[in-house]
């Protein structure tokens, strides 16, 4: 039994920022794993990707990860560009990956399953229902707002929000997203109509303006942790969920676990590439 199960796409990523372009691995998945890889909770990751891309799952598993790694034909491949205000982006996508079945988790057994869909097809209503029914869901509504054409990213609806939502204990959405699932500009609003739906702890993010996390009729605001420099925020929404899965699943309440988040999703930005910090830094940057 793992505290956390991870599931979701190691990706080829292409990152723009207005000083470099850098090629590195990327997704939910990458993020989350490493973000997590330092903390004493027992984790596991259920990826999928082209056999080209298999020395990634081998520098996870060197860094101690347990993963489960599933053969697809090919591998995702992102390219994000980011604009100098490093809360906006615009993506392509340039290669898909096979889909997850109920059947790639049905030997994985979790107090909690985060799901990092990169694409809307990724991950499906029946595979939500079926951990729901094993354990705690967590869901980044990211990629079920994506659809690929030509390439090209485009914004859509969740189409089966709700059905879906009824399974879902814990939804990470930034305001966007938000709007989208929801037809509220109000986080608050927004929210409380998610909750209507069936989810249990609502986690909206706004980038540099903080977080604000709804459960049980209670708006815990979260304020943002501001870096010493703005580097790369890629990741920084995976590095926010680590931490606050981690410590949600250790016990801690919403607003303790909201802030270690906001801490470490902090800290990231003050790099390229993952965060693989340790508790002590991340409890430094709250002091900070």
């Amino acid at each position: 039994m793992y505290d956390i199960c991870c599931v979701g796409h190691i990706t080829l990523d292409k990152v723009v920022t207005s000083g470099s372009v850098k090629h590195m691995a990327g997704g939910t998945a990458f993020y989350f794993s490493n973000a997590i890889s330092n903390m004493p909770v027992k984790y596991k990751l259920v990826t999928a990707l082209a056999q080209s891309e298999m020395p990634e799952v081998a520098k996870l598993q060197q860094a101690g990860i347990d993963v489960k790694a599933l053969p697809s034909t090919h591998s995702v491949y992102f390219e994000n560009i980011y604009a100098e205000n490093q809360d906006h982006r615009t993506q392509r996508v340039l290669q898909k990956a096979d889909a997850f079945t109920v059947d790639d988790l049905a030997d994985v057994e979790a107090t909690i399953y985060h799901l990092g869909a990169l694409l809307a097809d990724d991950m499906s209503t029946e595979l939500i229902k079926v951990l729901f029914n094993k354990g705690n869901v967590s869901v980044d509504a990211q990629g079920y707002l994506r659809e690929v054409v030509d390439n090209d990213v485009h914004a859509i609806d969740w189409a089966d929000k709700r059905e879906a939502l009824k399974y879902i204990d814990i939804l990470k959405v930034n305001e966007h997203e938000l709007e989208v699932i929801t037809g509220y500009t109000d986080i608050h609003d927004g929210a409380k109509i998610l909750a209507e739906w069936g989810v249990k702890e609502v986690v909206a993010t706004m980038g540099s303006l903080g977080s604000v996390i709804y459960a049980d009729d209670i708006f815990y605001d979260i304020p943002a942790y501001k870096p010493k420099t703005i580097v790369d925020a890629t990741g920084c929404g995976d590095t926010y969920m680590a931490g606050y899965l981690y410590k949600r699943a250790t016990g801690f309440g919403i607003q303790a676990s909201g802030e270690f988040a906001a801490a470490m999703a902090g800290l990231k930005i003050e790099t390229s590439g993952p965060f693989t910090g340790t508790e002590e830094e991340v409890q430094l940057m709250l002091k900070r």
